[in-house]
């Protein structure tokens, strides 16, 4: 089979591996779709691992199933051939004390789990841990390109359920490429009174009132000087930093209002520390919380919102390639100057 073998951003070979196979309780899956994200053109993390074949936001058809699963596929609620589904790549034990505190992406289950041999492949073993708790059957009415978000959906859902994001709160979202749109729509549907959009980038900020700012700031800018006039002589209450570049978070310190919430959805890459004016964030109850990845109960919840069209995902999608334009793809998101999202489609 064919496979995007990752070697660093700007090379990516399309390489020839065996199909996997499959054993007991296990499944194979002809992947569809599977987007290109952010976190895979991380290059002083990914590099570290390379060579590899990364994607973790797949969509497929299920072609084969473990001995074990033929077995019981008659059940209403079984796992069948030609089932098209989304597979989760990391699962959580939903044992331990972390998953049993609601922690899941903290499991150390979840941290080592994933398919093999990752989503930008024609075919992907998905192990008895991944079929047990992160296989998905796709909804009707969702396209496979669709199904692509649930992943990256699920994260947005965790992290602005973190931190706790209201109605009527102003949101301000610092990058607005993909995850950031995504923020910007959800916090949108969640009653948000006004958000706030910010990206050095004048096509992505573009983009940010396509899907729901109600303004946009260039990121070079003075931030809390132009966040004020745009949010009635106030900071914002909810901050969102969807970028790990140091200006960026060094902004969303100065820009967060009296009793309101840092989210920190990226963050810079090891090794960097950022100073942090406690005392002021003490005297005025400022929070700053973390959050990564996504529980089953942000998946689930992430499918029925794609599902409902609560979210525009696909107005979203700004590139469909092949697998023979994959480095083109991580070029395009890389670049991160004129794409949203990018999806590989393997047999296209």
């Amino acid at each position: 089979m064919k496979v995007a073998m990752y070697y660093r951003n700007n090379d990516v070979r399309v390489e020839e591996m065996p199909v996997p196979k499959i054993g007991k309780g296990e499944m194979l899956v002809k992947v569809m779709a599977s987007g290109i994200c952010g976190s895979d053109v991380m290059e002083w993390y990914r590099i570290k691992k390379a060579p590899r074949v990364l994607g973790h936001e797949i969509t497929g058809e299920i072609v084969e199933l473990g001995a074990e699963l033929s077995a019981i596929s008659h059940q209403p609620s079984a796992l069948r051939i030609g089932d098209r589904v989304f597979v989760s790549h990391h699962v959580p034990c939903n044992a331990c004390r972390y998953c049993l505190s609601g922690y899941h992406t903290a499991c150390e289950t979840l941290h080592k789990t994933n398919y093999d041999p990752g989503g930008f492949a024609e075919y992907l073993r998905v192990p008895e841990i991944n079929v047990k708790s992160g296989v998905y059957i796709l909804p009707e009415n969702m396209s496979y390109e669709e199904g692509t978000f649930i992943e990256p959906l699920a994260c947005i859902l965790r992290g602005q359920r973190v931190a706790n994001l209201k109605a009527g709160q102003s949101v301000l979202v610092i990058g607005s490429g993909i995850s950031g749109l995504l923020h910007i729509n959800m916090a949108k549907n969640a009653g948000a009174e006004r958000i706030i959009a910010t990206d050095v980038n004048e096509y992505r900020l573009n983009a940010a009132l396509k899907f729901g700012a109600d303004s946009v700031i260039n990121a070079k800018e003075n931030m809390p000087e132009r966040v004020r006039p745009l949010n009635d002589g106030r900071l914002a209450d909810c901050v969102i930093v969807c970028t790990g570049a140091m200006p960026a978070i060094e902004q969303a310190l100065q820009s967060v209002d009296k009793g309101g919430t840092i989210l920190f959805f990226a963050v810079p890459e090891p090794g960097i520390n950022v100073s942090v004016p406690i005392n002021d964030f003490w005297r005025n109850e400022i929070k700053m919380v973390t959050s990564y990845g996504a529980a089953p109960s942000d998946l689930a919840l992430a499918i029925e919102f794609i599902s409902a069209r609560r979210v525009n995902v696909k107005d979203m999608i700004t590139h469909r390639l092949g697998m023979s334009d994959a480095q083109l793809g991580f070029k395009l998101v890389a670049e991160g100057k004129e794409s949203i999202k990018v999806i590989i489609e393997p047999w296209r």
